[in-house]
């Protein structure tokens, strides 16, 4: 049932990871188009909040072939523990483990670099398959770089309690990004994004709930079989004399189900002596609802589309993060040209505008006069890295 836990636990992670790698990619030099260096990544990450804990290793693999080719293998496992507040009030708490595996190439011509990558994503409900490709070029004198992007994913979803449950959904990512030097020591990214979605696009496990004021119950939800998300992204990056750098991003989202949502963040990366860099970073996100969202409706049935999952909810999270990494060059592996070890934690509060706690009280309040739900959480990324 892991599709219950599958929002916070996995977006907070997911930006973990993001936080961490931005702050490991500010010290590197702008250059023109490059084939990535070869490397081996190995990750250990945790989310714990809410009643969900998500942990579990990754591996990431890169070669180059040649002067124009690098091929990359990564392979990624999140064990899954949720007693979630969706779980504890519908369900029985689980244990869930998801695979991930990934390949990809990439090809280096002149100005030009294409990357072809497939992704695998495997649970006991859940199988996603993702194919995906982009294309990105330098030009005016290497200070602007231009990139297409496109994803195409295909899911099929089942239910553990209904082994003749199978649905599909299909999802495609357009994406276009313009990366502007500014001056020396300042640079500019801005990107597009739309996302297409059809297809089972709920979860088969979650209900939503309504009450006429004397009869309270529960049915499953229903979404539409389609949703079209476009969102809007600036990062902004000055590089301070002393190896330092400021960092901040502004995202926009909105789509077709009514939600909108804004994503701001802030960062400072500061090196420690020769061999430290330490990052900290703040981010503040907030959501509209889903024009289907409720947390209690009048009657069942009241719309043709009906919803309670708490992220499709008016919500908003503040994020504290501090991030640092140490450098290190081996003179007895000889295979080893240098490495660095990284660690993160992120410190996440969600509240929750419109989403009550069910088992507030031990579940004994009436239906719509529980408490609005609110959770903290951490997410920790700690991995080695090697070049050779």
């Amino acid at each position: 049932m892991v599709l219950m836990a599958r929002g916070e636990a996995a977006v907070a992670v997911t930006r973990g990871l993001l936080c961490l790698a931005g702050f490991m990619a500010v010290s590197a030099t702008l250059s023109a188009a490059v084939l990535p260096e070869e490397r081996a990544d190995v990750l250990f990450h945790s989310y714990d909040g809410g009643g969900v804990t998500v942990d579990g290793p990754s591996i990431l693999v890169r070669k180059s072939i040649g002067q124009s080719v690098s091929v990359k293998a990564n392979y990624y496992v999140d064990s899954i523990s949720s007693a979630s507040v969706d779980v504890i009030s519908n369900a029985s708490p689980y244990t869930e483990e998801r695979t991930e595996t990934s390949l990809g190439v990439d090809y280096l011509h002149n100005k030009t670099l294409m990357n072809l990558s497939y992704t695998k994503s495997d649970e006991s409900d859940y199988l996603a398959e993702t194919g995906s490709f982009s294309i990105s070029h330098d030009m005016f004198g290497d200070l602007t770089t231009v990139t297409l992007g496109y994803s195409v994913g295909n899911d099929d979803i089942g239910n553990n309690t209904d082994e003749t449950f199978l649905r599909s959904a299909k999802r495609q990512n357009f994406r276009l990004g313009l990366t502007q030097v500014l001056t020396k020591n300042s640079l500019l990214g801005v990107n597009l994004e739309t996302i297409t979605d059809e297809g089972f696009l709920s979860s088969p496990y979650r209900p939503y709930r309504f009450s006429d004021g004397t009869t309270f119950g529960k049915a499953p939800e229903k979404y539409p079989n389609t949703r079209t998300s476009n969102a809007v992204s600036f990062r902004f990056k000055y590089f301070l004399p002393y190896r330092a750098a400021l960092s901040g991003e502004y995202r926009y989202f909105h789509d077709t189900w009514g939600i909108s949502a804004n994503n701001v963040e802030i960062g400072y990366t500061h090196p420690l002596k020769a061999n430290w860099i330490l990052d900290v970073h703040y981010r503040y996100y907030t959501q509209k609802a889903a024009d289907f969202y409720s947390d209690l409706f009048s009657r069942e049935g009241e719309l043709n589309f009906l919803a309670r999952d708490k992220e499709l909810s008016t919500f908003q999270d503040h994020t504290i993060g501090i991030g640092v990494s140490y450098e290190f060059k081996p003179s007895s592996w000889q295979f080893i040209d240098t490495g660095t070890l990284n660690f993160s934690l992120d410190h996440i509060r969600f509240n929750y505008d419109d989403f009550r706690d069910e088992t507030a009280a031990g579940g004994t309040l009436a239906p719509g006069e529980e408490p609005f739900y609110s959770f903290t959480a951490n997410v920790i990324m700690a991995y080695l890295s090697i070049w050779y």
